[in-house]
């Protein structure tokens, strides 16, 4: 998935603003050399297109990989997602465990990706990989979930990690797989 196919899907959530914001973006990343990107973290791996697939964190990152933690889900539960042919195109195929978790209390941790402009966030993207640059997505949409919290979420770069009711997606009109709803940060 493109990052303008991702933003053309977001769009209309987005504020005037945030989508002005987000166009420009868009233009001005495709103008960028896509080795100074790489070398942040590279969504590029295993010959997958970027803004696809997991993401990879790049050894070369200034950030930290998230840290190991057994109270949240794994990632590498989460990405490991199946496509299907759909009549709108391809489908997420999620597997049994996958499935297990829709609509019940989870914990996620990751990467804040805001989706408005501003310090405080209520609706962002949490991502299994730190952002390349504030307009590239870090992999595809099984690398990320969307999060809708109770209160206001200082943005950080640091790695977040919030509870909440969660939902796996089978047809999400914007593409995404993953839900949180009632989110709250947790330590």
């Amino acid at each position: 998935m493109s990052l303008l196919s991702v933003f053309t899907q977001l769009a209309p959530r987005l504020g005037r603003g945030a989508m002005a914001f987000g166009l420009s973006a868009v233009v001005c990343v495709a103008v960028l050399p896509l080795p100074s990107l790489a070398q942040l973290s590279s969504p590029i791996a295993g010959g997958l297109a970027a803004g696809s697939g997991p993401g990879v964190h790049s050894p070369n990152s200034p950030f930290a990989p998230l840290p190991q933690r057994a109270d949240v889900l794994p990632w590498t539960l989460l990405t490991d997602v199946k496509l299907r042919d759909g009549p709108k195109g391809p489908r997420p195929r999620y597997n049994p465990e996958q499935l297990a978790l829709n609509d019940k209390t989870q914990r996620i941790q990751g990467f804040m990706m805001p989706l408005e402009p501003g310090e405080k966030q209520k609706h962002f993207l949490l991502t299994s990989v730190p952002l390349t640059c504030a307009f590239c997505t870090p992999g595809g949409p099984e690398s990320m979930v969307e999060v809708y919290s109770k209160d206001t979420v200082k943005y950080t770069l640091e790695p977040v990690a919030v509870e909440g009711k969660f939902s796996v997606m089978a047809d999400d009109p914007y593409g995404l797989y993953y839900r949180i709803k009632g989110a709250v940060v947790v330590k």
